[in-house]
């Protein structure tokens, strides 16, 4: 007699139930995402995400313990976040900045404008102490703004700043030896003063940048570029005289901001928060970098840089 040995099933057995675990696995992601979402619906809640937006702003990451910094690419990140968030209504940008890089200012305002016009979620700027300069800009590119009336807003203009040593290299009899290829290269130089014509390049590009400042507040808060232009002098005012001069819509805080959110939304408001995360790397290892053009309170000289810091 001839036994025949019948095959395994056991290998088919285990894939049967592995793709039965991943589908029931995806199944319950997005029926939880649809079930919070429609739950929200249901308990008449929604969920509005605060994002900060605290300190001198640059383009990237300063990391480590530089915790007077924001990066434009973080605040991205997590407007890009809320606006394939589901479960999200609103954005509430909880602002406290005097401002920084001039990049980083208008690449926080076009993400803004981009969750706004793609996905119509309302977004409200909230200024505590400071929405100034850069830290305004980002603000008018909100659908409304509220501010305490006594923060301190505004500030439309830019800054250029860098520390010269000539006078003192002479006095201990120290030579720049100058070598470039290019007439202005190593304009902004410490070592050495501007020249005339030098002098006019950077103002012409101060202009330019201010100009553009003035134009972008004005179309956001729709005013004539000449409203905005008569207290464009880079002052800052107090939050009172900016709802006068229509640069915020409502003077408060935390709450008039919610109850403008539940009126808008027809609903009880939930703020929520993203977490970050930072690695043990990026605290050893932070280092700022603040070249570029910005736009108000200067972050201060960099006696270890060439280039002179121009800030909104």
């Amino acid at each position: 007699m001839v036994y025949i040995k019948k095959k395994s099933n056991k290998s088919n057995k285990l894939l049967i139930i592995f793709l039965i675990v991943v589908v029931l696995a995806i199944v319950a992601l997005f029926g939880g995402l649809i079930y919070k979402a429609i739950g929200s619906l249901d308990n008449g809640m929604s969920n509005v995400v605060i994002i900060p937006v605290k300190g001198i702003i640059v383009s990237s990451d300063p990391g480590g313990f530089m915790t007077d910094f924001v990066s434009s690419s973080k605040i991205i990140d997590k407007i890009e976040k809320a606006e394939k968030d589901l479960t999200v209504d609103a954005v509430l940008f909880e602002i406290n900045s005097p401002g920084g890089s001039a990049v980083a200012s208008d690449e926080i305002g076009q993400a803004i404008k981009k969750l706004s016009k793609e996905t119509n979620k309302t977004t409200v700027a909230w200024i505590r102490e400071v929405g100034a300069s850069g830290g305004y800009w980002i603000a008018s590119n909100t659908d409304y703004i509220i501010a305490n009336k006594m923060s301190f807003t505004g500030s439309i203009g830019v800054i250029a700043s860098y520390l010269e040593f000539s006078g003192l290299l002479d006095q201990h009899d120290v030579t720049y030896q100058r070598m470039v290829a290019g007439e202005h290269k190593d304009m902004g130089s410490p070592f050495r003063k501007l020249t005339n014509e030098e002098e006019d390049i950077f103002q012409e590009q101060l202009n330019q940048i201010h100009k553009y400042f003035i134009d972008e507040v004005a179309i956001n808060r729709d005013l004539t570029e000449k409203e905005v232009k008569e207290f464009a002098d880079g002052s800052g005012i107090l939050g009172i005289k900016a709802f006068e001069l229509g640069l915020v819509d409502e003077l408060g805080g935390k709450e008039e901001a919610k109850e403008y959110l539940e009126k808008k939304l027809n609903a009880e408001v939930n703020f929520i928060e993203y977490e970050e995360s930072t690695s043990l790397f990026d605290i050893l290892t932070g280092v700022v970098s603040n070249h570029g053009f910005g736009v108000g309170k200067g972050l201060g000289t960099n006696l270890f840089q060439n280039d002179a810091l121009i800030q909104t």
